[in-house]
C-alpha cells in the first residue's frame, strides 16, 4: 500500500479511552440490531401480519442497507468530518428505532428497518476511523481489541437480549431498547470525540463511483439474502449477481479515470489489507450462519423457547469477548497471520462438534461443546481481521479501509445464511419431520467446517506473519 503520504503526530487525545468507551457502546448497539429481531420475528409476524415469506425482510432490510452503504458511508466521513457524520448517523439511528417500535404494518416496519441500516451504514465507518485516528501503536491494537469485543459481543449477544425482550417486554421493545442508548451517545459525543478528517481533499466528489459500487452491493447483499428462498439458480438471484459483476467493471473503470476516486484501487494492493478483510468476510459468514443453525435446531428440534436459547447461547458470547480483548495484546507480539489461522480453527472445530446433533440431542452434550470451542475464535477472528486490513492505513483513507473492513463483515454474514439455510433446506428435502430437520443442520454445519477451512487457507496465503508494528502516527483533527 502506498504509505508515501505524509503524516503527522499530535500530542495523544487525553480523552480518548472516553471516546472508545463511546465508540464501541455505539458499535455493540450496530452489531445487536443485525440479528437482535430473531427470536422476536413469530411475535412480529403474528401482531403485524406478516406472511412467512416476507417476515424475513425484518431481518434482511436493515443487512441490506447496512451491507450496501458501508462503503459510501466511509468515504463520506472521510471528506465531510467523521464526528459529524457519527452524530448524524447516531440522530438518524434513534429515530428510525422509535419508529420501528411504533410500527403498525408490515412495510412500515420494513422501511424504517432500511432507515435504520442506512444510519448505522453512516455510524459504523465513522466510528472506527475516529478511533483509527485517536489511538497510535500499540494502544491501537489494544483499542481494535476492544473495539472487536464489542462488535462480536453485540452480534453473538443478541439472542441473549432479543429473548427476554420478546418474551417479557414485547417485540416492540427489541427496537425501543435502542431509544436512549442514543441519546445518551449524542449527548456525549460533542464532549468526548474529536473532529477529524481528509484535509488533503479538496472540493469535487466521485458520484459516479458513489453511486456504481454503492449498487453493486446492494444488488449482491440482496441477492444473497434472497437465496434461501428463492435458490441459487432462480432467474432473480442470477440476475442480480450478473448486475454485480456489471456494475463492478463499470466501478472498475471509473475509479482508473476519475481525478478523485471514491476507491484509490491502490489501496488493494496491499496483501494485509486483502487477507485481513477476506478473514473479516469468511469470520461473518461463519458467526451468522452457525447462530442461525443453532437458533433452528434448538428451536425446532429440542423444542427450546427463545428465553432459553438466548441463555444457552450466552457461553460462546463471553468467550468471544475475552478473546477479543486478550487478542489485541497478542496479536502485537505473534502476528496476525497466526491469531487468525487459529481462530478459524477454533471456529472450524466448533462446527465439526455441532455435526454430531441428533433428533434426541440435549444442550449439555450436543450443543454446549461446540458454543465453548466456537466462541474465542469469533473474538480471535475479528481482531486479526481488523488489524491487518487496517494498521497501515493512511489517515486519509481511514473511513474508506473502515467501511471495507465493516462492510465485509456483515457482507459475509448475509452469505453464510444464505449459504447454510441452502444447504440445510436442500438435505432436508423439505420434510419437518425432527430426523429431516437434523440432517439438514448438520449438512448446513458440515458448509460451515468448509467455510473456516477456506479461512485457514485465505490466512496463510494472505495474512502477513511479520508482527504488527506500530503504525504510522496520523494527523488528527482539532
Amino acid at each position: 500500500m502506498d504509505t508515501s503520504a505524509k503524516h503527522f503526530s499530535t500530542t495523544p487525545d487525553p480523552g480518548r479511552w472516553t471516546a472508545l468507551a463511546v465508540l464501541c457502546v455505539a458499535f455493540f448497539m450496530v452489531c445487536l440490531d443485525g440479528q437482535i429481531v430473531l427470536l422476536a420475528l413469530p411475535s412480529i409476524e403474528a401482531q403485524l401480519g406478516f406472511s412467512p415469506a416476507a417476515v424475513q425482510w425484518v431481518m434482511s432490510a436493515y443487512m441490506l442497507a447496512l451491507g450496501g452503504l458501508l462503503l459510501l458511508g466511509g468515504r463520506v466521513s472521510d471528506l465531510w468530518g467523521r464526528r459529524r457524520l457519527f452524530m448524524a448517523g447516531t440522530g438518524v439511528f434513534l429515530l428510525a428505532s422509535l419508529a420501528c417500535g411504533l410500527a403498525g404494518d408490515p412495510g412500515f416496519l420494513i422501511g424504517a428497518r432500511i432507515v435504520q441500516g442506512v444510519a448505522a451504514a453512516v455510524m459504523t465507518p465513522s466510528a472506527l476511523s475516529l478511533l483509527m485516528t485517536s489511538f497510535e501503536g500499540a494502544e491501537r491494537n489494544r483499542a481494535l481489541g476492544l473495539w472487536s469485543a464489542m462488535g462480536a459481543g453485540g452480534a453473538t449477544a443478541a439472542l441473549l437480549v432479543g429473548g427476554p425482550l420478546a418474551d417479557w417486554l414485547g417485540w416492540r421493545w427489541v427496537f425501543f431498547i435502542n431509544v436512549p442508548v442514543c441519546a445518551l451517545i449524542l449527548l456525549s459525543s460533542p464532549f468526548t470525540l474529536r473532529e477529524s478528517r481528509d484535509n488533503g481533499v479538496r472540493g469535487g466528489f466521485d458520484f459516479g463511483g458513489a453511486v456504481t459500487i454503492t449498487a453493486a452491493l446492494v444488488a449482491f447483499v440482496l441477492a444473497i439474502t434472497e437465496v434461501p428462498s428463492l435458490g441459487w439458480t432462480h432467474p432473480q438471484t442470477l440476475g442480480l449477481v450478473a448486475a454485480t459483476l456489471a456494475l463492478l467493471v463499470v466501478f472498475v473503470l471509473i475509479e482508473r479515470r476519475v481525478g478523485k476516486p471514491l476507491v484509490p484501487l491502490s489501496i488493494f494492493r496491499s496483501r494485509s489489507f486483502v487477507g485481513g478483510n477476506l478473514t473479516m468476510l469468511l469470520a461473518g459468514a461463519l458467526v451468522f450462519g452457525m447462530a442461525l443453525l443453532v437458533s433452528l435446531y434448538a428451536q425446532k428440534v429440542l423444542g427450546y423457547s427463545p428465553l432459553v436459547v438466548g441463555l444457552g447461547t450466552m457461553i460462546y458470547a463471553i468467550l468471544s469477548i475475552v478473546s477479543s480483548t486478550l487478542t489485541g495484546r497478542w496479536v502485537g507480539r505473534t502476528g496476525a497471520r497466526a491469531v487468525a489461522v487459529i481462530a478459524m480453527l477454533l471456529m472450524g472445530g466448533g462446527c465439526a462438534l455441532f455435526t454430531f446433533i441428533v433428533p434426541e440431542g440435549s444442550y449439555l452434550a450436543h450443543l454446549l461443546p461446540g458454543l465453548i470451542v466456537f466462541g474465542p475464535g469469533i473474538g480471535m477472528a475479528a481482531v486479526a481481521g481488523s488489524v491487518a486490513a487496517l494498521s497501515q492505513v493512511r489517515e486519509a483513507d481511514a473511513g474508506l479501509a473502515s467501511g471495507i473492513n465493516s462492510a465485509v463483515f456483515q457482507i459475509g454474514g448475509a452469505l453464510g445464511v444464505a449459504i447454510t439455510a441452502t444447504v440445510a433446506a436442500s438435505q432436508s428435502g423439505g420434510s419437518d419431520t425432527m430426523s429431516a430437520l437434523t440432517a439438514g443442520y448438520v449438512a448446513g454445519f458440515g458448509a460451515c467446517v468448509i467455510l473456516a477451512g477456506s479461512g485457514a487457507l485465505v490466512a496463510l496465503l494472505l495474512v502477513p506473519r511479520d508482527r504488527v508494528s506500530a503504525p504510522v502516527p496520523v494527523q488528527v483533527g482539532a
